[in-house]
């Protein structure tokens, strides 16, 4: 059962790296407390993992080879990819980093001509579509509720509806986080070593460690560096970046929930007037995305053939 360790590691490392895409503006803000934002989220990606995962858990089973050791290789790689990234304070794609790590095995197994492509088209498709359909989203979202809210006269029932509003928002994205990206951590074992449920559980309990134990840095790199919020703004960006994940998990595709907040805090602080912050820092965090799933891929590739000489 050895095959089940790398899930476990990819589970806590995406924890630690996308708690700050559910809670990143708002406990950067200083509006939620960081250690009671990760205890509750961790709690609502178990839910989410259990009771929304299982369409993303099979669609990811099905692109694998269904050997437990090439499903146990990808993850490993995938792992190890977004705990390198994680350090370097990079909000990665942990989709984008099992894709590829399943890409490198299949390459290995049948030959890079014989690989079916068709099925990885729309992983592939959703990467692009996902910041820059948070950022519409956001967008919009911002634009509309601003003007309800600046209809709120009492600034004490302004505060109390935002820090509400910002908890909220947290938890449905710990949710949406649970039910999509549960399938990036066991989906590769569903059928060779689980049932849906079972890697769903299993997944889900992972994220939670993740976000509780080794989260505060990458929420720090999202919460300020990008586009500086203020916390109506960081509430209409959480949210609006759970919706997409969410809606994605409904269809069964796992996305990039760092790319999905992203995309969210670009188009909420545009909304607001406000410039980016840091250009440089969105400029290696796209880098960081290209580069991902080609890293993967290769350490995947690597490792199984090493493994298999």
């Amino acid at each position: 059962m050895w095959y089940v360790f790398p899930s476990v590691f990819l589970g806590w490392s995406l924890g630690a790296n996308d708690a700050a895409n559910v809670f990143g503006p708002t406990v950067a803000s200083g509006l939620i407390p960081h250690r009671k934002a990760m205890l509750l989220g961790a709690i609502f990606v178990v839910l989410g993992a259990v009771v929304g995962g299982s369409h993303c858990l099979i669609n990811v089973s099905q692109i694998s080879t269904g050997i437990a050791l090439d499903s146990a290789v990808a993850i490993l790689s995938a792992a190890l990819t977004v705990t390198v990234m994680t350090l370097l304070k990079f909000p990665v794609s942990t989709s984008q980093a099992v894709f590829g790590g399943i890409v490198g095995v299949n390459i290995h197994r049948f030959g890079f001509s014989n690989v079916n492509w068709a099925p990885m088209a729309k992983f592939v498709i959703v990467w692009v579509l996902t910041p820059i359909g948070a950022m519409i989203i956001s967008f919009l979202l911002y634009k509309l509720g601003s003007t309800l809210f600046r209809r709120i006269k009492s600034i004490q029932v302004q505060d109390s509806f935002v820090k509400l509003g910002s908890w909220i928002a947290g938890l449905y994205g710990s949710y949406a986080l649970g039910a999509n990206n549960v399938a990036n951590v066991t989906g590769a074992l569903v059928g060779s070593l689980f049932g849906v449920f079972e890697a769903a559980l299993l997944g889900g309990i992972c994220i939670g460690l993740g976000m509780i134990t080794f989260s505060k840095r990458v929420i720090m790199t999202v919460g300020k560096s990008i586009i500086a919020l203020d916390h109506f703004s960081a509430m209409i960006a959480i949210f609006a970046h759970s919706l997409t994940v969410w809606v994605y998990s409904l269809v069964g595709i796992p996305v990039s929930s760092s790319q999905a907040i992203v995309g969210a805090v670009i188009g909420a602080g545009y909304a607001k007037g406000v410039k980016l912050s840091n250009v440089k820092m969105i400029l290696n965090i796209v880098l960081a995305w290209v580069e991902t799933p080609f890293v993967s891929a290769t350490v995947s590739y690597l490792l199984i053939r090493g493994i298999e000489l």
